[in-house]
């Protein structure tokens, strides 16, 4: 599965995760009941280390028949179950099942009981069926499913002629619409029947059989049979009105479905798939394992992607128009999907532990066919990319192979997808692309249908190798984090000398260790490159290099080998000698990073020069980078003269770079680009940096884009953002009437964050009621990101007359995310209800005061009373003394 990278580029970020375009489309609102917040279970739980669940029984196969009702968003079905008892007498089968209404209960053996328990459906034998023996049981149950499947129908604001559901498994949500065995540990073949209304098409795992109208009901019945072995979270079912897109592959049949209102963007998603299974099939050395291969987007998706065996579900993100050029792209979406067929469906990681040994080859292979298709500087810019992200995690101390997660959905992370991707490449670099393939082959026909462990991919290495890996996968698997290195270059004239002293400056821990790695190092002077390969072990090394002549160029690891955070102290003319080097792309961007550090003129002139001839988009992107960054006048100058790029990829990013400096000259430049760019990536980038300049031209544009029309309209989307940056109260009235007029031409993450906008507008507004009104017409809309985001913006709205519609909210089931939600909605009006700091802290000093006071006047009371004590009392005066006396005219 492919979550949002980074999803994010992995996102990763995070990364449940797209690529591409899909990985700027992120959907995670609709899944917070699923996915939470990646936590350790608690020590002292009994599963704080999770492991795979014990197979009592074998199941042999599986069939779902279902008959959906897409206006109610409900499900009837039945479940037959093939099994049979591995070791022991099966007294009681336990399936998992959430959320389902069973009804009735049927075994070909005598049942004495069943009951469901909130997550578990229990059937209890009369008499224990014995091992081997072959059993049946078929459940009939009804289903409203929130999890696992999902509808999307006019009802909820999708567009009438797409309506469709589709299913999501992995990682436990089959249990949410049909009873199983929800673990990775267990494969079966399956069959599925679904019913539907005439017009309609049914997509399922495997060979369609039949297509059947019944003429009583009208419904179309398709029947689909998938008759090699799977696990449970492969099985799909997807049901709608879609079209589709068809090519032929040798013998597998190559399909694309979107729903009707995508069509015209499917080609563009769609075109590589041929070139990708042929790549594949040749680079990992198995046939494609499955009778067909499709792929269908859906409105929505909750993930980027998912591999289901021979049918994967898409996000409608993945999709674009021609108008985007190369900015969006599905190609390392498609690729990445395509990968788990062999990776994670022919063979399967036996518990989500390992689950890296499902993403982190979808992964990387994704990477490969970048690289046969772009050439090796794009496939080496994926890895680069990757790295970042990893190195940007420096606080996290889980390994890959962690057993301590709170939910397998917490898996789904970078330490999956991209670390698992860098530990295949340096496994690659380590043995040779030959070698390493023969592995990769051997190791997927040795277990073909079948389930592994981190273990079944190390055995295979060290028997065709011959080498030991124990220490590679302790480090790198098993234990966490990276080398980080600090490496100082030194040139002895007199000995002709190189040397390079090595340290590993990570901190040492159980969790931690001192790495133990190959590291090349290329010298390259006027007799030409040579290359050495040292071994890194010790916390400080120093390696010397006898060299004909000082060296003009000194590159470590200059194939990227190795993943590790490296601080290389260089001459700054190599570094300028790095960087002119045409066949180096590494070595380029690197040097590109270390000039951000300087800020002289010879520099900028320098970097401006490398972001219009440099070869690789890559290098460009990193030089516009490094010229925000420096932040001078020079800096500004040199971005405004670099505006016309021909990659529009470099053409955004200078874009997005000219927004880090406030200047009127960008504020012009901006307004330039709105006049020419067609691109509306590029477009929406401009409007959203023109946000810090309030001048009534400024604001007549944005009112200009958020009333326009363009691709999932992200003019409008950008405009909303830019007016949230602008924070002008003046905008609510628009604000209000677009969101009102346009809804269903929003995607629903760009509507959410509409409502973001609209109560951030709103929030210091004396009257909030027309704004709290909107926002509470759409706390029960069907869309669930939609709902809580209105629930979200009525907390940034901070209106005390909302608290009691939030509140019931917050008394729903603690795992319900409209709770957990409004919660933390209700804690933010309260807050805001609160006086200001200023007040507190003047009150504060207020009672402090009066607090001395009345201390002040104990001590002169307590005073007084000693001196009166003390002092004799002055003897009574006579009754004549003490009367006045008269004055004297």
């Amino acid at each position: 599965m492919m979550t949002k990278r980074t999803l994010a580029s992995l996102i990763l970020g995070l990364w449940c995760g797209g690529v591409g375009a899909s990985r700027a489309e992120d959907t995670r609102a609709e899944i917070e009941c699923a996915y939470r917040t990646a936590r350790a279970a608690p020590v002292d739980a009994s599963d704080h280390r999770k492991y795979a669940p014990s197979r009592e029984m074998d199941i042999l196969h599986l069939r779902i028949e279902v008959t959906p009702d897409f206006a109610q968003r409900t499900l009837r079905a039945q479940v037959e179950l093939q099994f049979q008892p591995i070791a022991l007498p099966l007294a009681e089968l336990k399936l998992d099942a959430v959320g389902l209404q069973i009804q009735t209960v049927a075994a070909t053996e005598p049942i004495r009981a069943w009951q469901t328990t909130p997550d578990k459906l229990l059937v209890t034998f009369a008499n224990p069926i014995p091992p081997d023996h072959a059993a049946r049981v078929t459940i009939h149950y009804r289903a409203e499913p929130t999890e696992g499947l999902y509808f999307r129908t006019p009802e909820m604001g999708y567009r009438p002629g797409d309506t469709h559901l589709f299913t999501q498994g992995e990682a436990i949500h089959a249990r949410h619409w049909y009873p199983c065995f929800d673990a990775p540990n267990e494969k079966f073949t399956s069959e599925m029947v679904c019913h539907v209304p005439e017009g309609m098409i049914v997509l399922s795992n495997g060979r369609l059989l039949a297509e059947t109208k019944n003429p009583s009901s009208g419904l179309v019945a398709f029947h689909w049979l998938q008759d090699k072995p799977h696990v449970n979270y492969l099985i799909a079912l997807v049901a709608g009105y879609f079209l589709k897109l068809e090519e032929q592959d040798a013998a597998i049949p190559l399909t694309f479905y979107t729903p009707p209102s995508l069509f015209a963007d499917a080609a563009n998603s769609f075109r590589d798939t041929k070139d990708m299974l042929a790549f594949f099939e040749q680079e990992i050395g198995v046939p494609y394992p499955w009778a067909k291969y499709a792929q269908v987007c859906v409105n929505d998706f909750v993930a980027g992607g998912m591999e289901n065996t021979s049918l994967t579900v898409l996000t409608d993100g993945t999709l674009f128009p021609n108008a985007t050029e190369n900015l969006r792209s599905s190609q390392g979406l498609v690729a990445h999907e395509l990968v788990h067929q062999w990776f994670g469906d022919l063979v399967t990681c036996k518990d989500w532990t390992h689950l890296w040994l499902n993403e982190g080859f979808a992964t990387y292979y994704e990477a490969l066919y970048d690289g046969h298709k772009n050439g090796r500087d794009a496939f080496l810019y994926n890895l680069y990319r990757d790295a970042q992200t990893i190195l940007g995690q420096p606080l996290d101390l889980r390994p890959i192979a962690w057993r301590n997660y709170d939910s397998p959905d917490q898996q789904f992370s970078y330490l999956a997808y991209p670390k698992g991707a860098w530990v295949l490449h340096m496994l690659r670099s380590q043995l040779g692309p030959d070698l390493y393939r023969r592995c990769i082959r051997t190791y997927l026909e040795r277990h073909a249908y079948d389930t592994v462990v981190t273990e079944d991919l190390n055995a295979v290495l060290e028997e065709l190798s011959g080498r030991s890996f124990d220490q590679f996968f302790d480090q790198w698997v098993y234990h966490a984090h990276y080398p980080e290195l600090e490496i100082a270059y030194a040139w002895d004239e007199k000995t002709r000398l190189a040397k390079l002293t090595v340290k590993q400056i990570q901190t040492l821990s159980d969790k931690v260790l001192l790495f133990h790695f190959p590291l090349p190092v290329r010298f390259q002077g006027k007799s030409g490159a040579v290359t050495h390969q040292v071994t890194v072990k010790e916390k400080t090394e120093d390696f010397y290099f006898a060299l004909p002549e000082a060296p003009t160029l000194v590159r470590v690891d200059p194939d990227f080998t190795v993943l590790a955070k490296t601080k290389l102290t260089l001459p700054h003319p190599l570094w300028l000698a790095q960087l002119d080097e045409p066949s180096d792309l590494l070595g380029r961007l690197g040097a590109v990073i270390e000039l951000a550090k300087r800020k002289d003129k010879e520099t900028v002139a320098k970097l401006k020069q490398v972001l219009n001839t440099d070869a690789f988009y890559g290098v460009r992107i990193e030089a516009s980078k490094a010229l925000r960054a420096i932040h001078t006048d020079d800096a500004l100058d040199a971005l405004l003269a670099s505006t016309d790029q021909p990659d529009a990829r470099v053409r955004r990013q200078v874009t997005a770079d000219l927004t880090g400096f406030y200047r009127g000259s960008v504020s012009a430049a901006l307004q330039a680009i709105l006049e020419r760019e067609q691109n509306p990536d590029i477009l929406a980038e401009a409007i959203r940096g023109l946000a810090v300049y309030g001048a009534p031209d400024i604001r007549a544009t944005l009112s200009r884009y958020l009333g326009s029309t363009s691709f999932r309209n992200v003019l409008a989307e950008a405009a909303l953002r830019a007016l949230r940056t602008l924070d002008d109260p003046a905008a609510i009235p628009a604000v209000l009437e677009v969101l009102d007029r346009r809804e269903p031409e929003f995607t629903s993450n760009g509507f959410a964050s509409g409502l973001g906008t609209l109560a951030h507008l709103a929030r210091h507004e004396d009257d909030k009621g027309p704004v709290r009104e909107f926002l509470l017409r759409r706390v029960n809309h069907p869309k669930l990101r939609v709902q809580l985001a209105a629930l979200r913006a009525l907390g940034d709205l901070g209106d005390p007359q909302a608290l009691p519609v939030l509140e019931t909210f917050a008394q729903a089931g603690k795992e319900n995310p409209q709770r957990q939600t409004a919660e933390r909605a209700v804690a933010a009006v309260r807050a805001a209800r609160k006086p200001p700091e200023e007040l507190r802290t003047l009150r504060d000093e207020v009672l402090g005061l009066q607090k001395e006071n009345r201390e002040l006047r104990r001590d002169l009371d307590d005073l007084k009373k000693r001196f009166e004590a003390v002092t004799p009392a002055p003897p009574p005066s006579s009754e004549k003394e003490s009367a006045p006396r008269k004055k004297k005219k």
